[in-house]
């Protein structure tokens, strides 16, 4: 048999030419197995991206890949997700989230009140920004804080209760979340109205926040590195202007096309190592986690059921499907088979708590502590789980009671 390939009446090459093709295809070969252990190891590494994706594989299964498939993704979203990534990123490297923790540890003192003053500001960013962008924002920060203050087993604890607090805080405002808007516009609710549905879980949810801090142990706090930072003004100014460009652009004011490509040149000239420390993992999961929810309101199993709950009780529906498909697909989902919008806004903000995937900014903040800690996975499950049922039982009974 090998006489037949190294016979030279079928070999065109020179005597020697077969060595070279093996050796080729050898390097090609271990090329190739190299290239796949890298995406192994990857995938290893970033645990929710690979369950996004297996589920997402899942259910394309049922929902065959199609043209519809492109309607799934908020381009708009995944923007100013790249956006405020990359900006961030670039702040950073300014050093100046470490001067921002040094100067917090230093006006607050104390564990408590340092955890308390990141929660609330959260908070109430969240009614400034969307969730997500207010995570990605002070995440970071967070962690300098935290760790350079060796605290870092409050870490899990307040990750998650910012995670709550940007998925609540803004749910008073039309565009606090993104299914807000969504439902403020499609309804058209008046203003007032809008505000005054969940004003008392709003309230609740930061009378519930401020209780779970006060049992943190009020201990000193102090910066162990002192040492002196370098803070480049020019870039740090550019970066800070880039940032309320990108707040504009989640507000649509500005469109996201310009603002991406904006970000893009600006990086390009001023420091282009940014995009290499952009997490495109979490740009990837949130891609994966639109085409679930795309397919999950396609099967048609799925579309009865919900449709069955959702004319017996608009509140119920709303929760259930937000920790299966997450709330912004729930609120478009559902708007189409109910005039119920005081249940379904509701439903679709409360419902933020719950399962890691009733809100896509839950995902941010397991990512972001992923990061820092890799094996603090079931930890971090473990707290977000009693935190977030302690938060939707206390939510769901003031719903029922008003």
């Amino acid at each position: 048999m090998l006489s037949f390939f190294y016979d030279r009446k079928y070999y065109h090459y020179s005597d020697y030419s077969f060595i070279f093709f093996d050796i080729r295809y050898i390097i090609i070969l271990n090329s190739g197995l190299n290239i796949m252990k890298k995406i192994i190891n990857y995938l290893k590494k970033e645990k929710v991206l690979t369950i996004a994706i297996c589920i997402a594989l899942i259910t394309c299964f049922f929902v065959p890949v199609d043209k519809n498939y492109l309607k799934y993704y908020d381009y708009n979203t995944l923007a100013c997700l790249f956006c405020i990534l990359t900006v961030v990123v670039g702040l950073k490297n300014t050093n100046i989230f470490v001067l921002l923790s040094r100067k917090l540890v230093s006006l607050f003192h104390t564990r408590r009140a340092v955890i308390l003053t990141i929660v609330l500001t959260t908070f109430f960013m969240d009614m400034i920004v969307a969730n997500d962008m207010s995570l990605i924002t002070l995440l970071p920060l967070t962690y300098i804080v935290l760790h350079s203050t060796n605290n870092d087993n409050y870490l899990a604890f307040t990750y998650v209760l910012q995670t709550i607090a940007a998925n609540m805080g803004g749910m008073i405002t039309p565009y606090g979340n993104p299914q807000n808007l969504y439902l403020y516009s499609y309804y058209n609710i008046p203003t007032l109205e809008f505000i005054k549905i969940l004003l008392v879980q709003s309230l609740a949810v930061l009378i519930l926040l401020i209780l779970c801090i006060i049992f943190v142990k009020n201990e000193k706090m102090e910066i162990e590195d002192k040492t002196l930072l370098d803070i480049p003004k020019m870039k740090l100014i550019i970066y800070i202007i880039l940032f309320f460009l990108v707040i504009l652009g989640i507000f649509r004011i500005i469109p996201y096309k310009i603002i991406l490509i904006l970000v893009i040149i600006v990086n390009i000239i001023i420091d282009k190592s940014v995009f290499k420390k952009i997490d495109y993992a979490l740009i990837a999961t949130f891609i994966a986690f639109f085409t679930f929810s795309g397919n999950m309101a396609r099967i048609p199993a799925i579309n009865q059921m919900i449709y069955n709950i959702v004319n017996t009780n608009t509140l119920l529906s709303g929760l259930i499907s937000c920790q299966f498909i997450s709330n912004v697909p729930t609120a478009i989902f559902l708007s189409k088979f109910t005039t119920d919008y005081k249940n379904l806004l509701i439903a679709v903000n409360i419902g933020s708590l719950g399962t890691m995937i009733s809100s896509l900014a839950s995902l941010i903040a397991l990512k972001e502590y992923l990061k820092y800690n890799p094996k603090g996975f079931i930890k971090y499950i473990y707290t977000f789980t009693i935190y977030n049922t302690l938060f939707l039982l206390v939510l769901l009974i003031i719903t029922l009671i008003i």
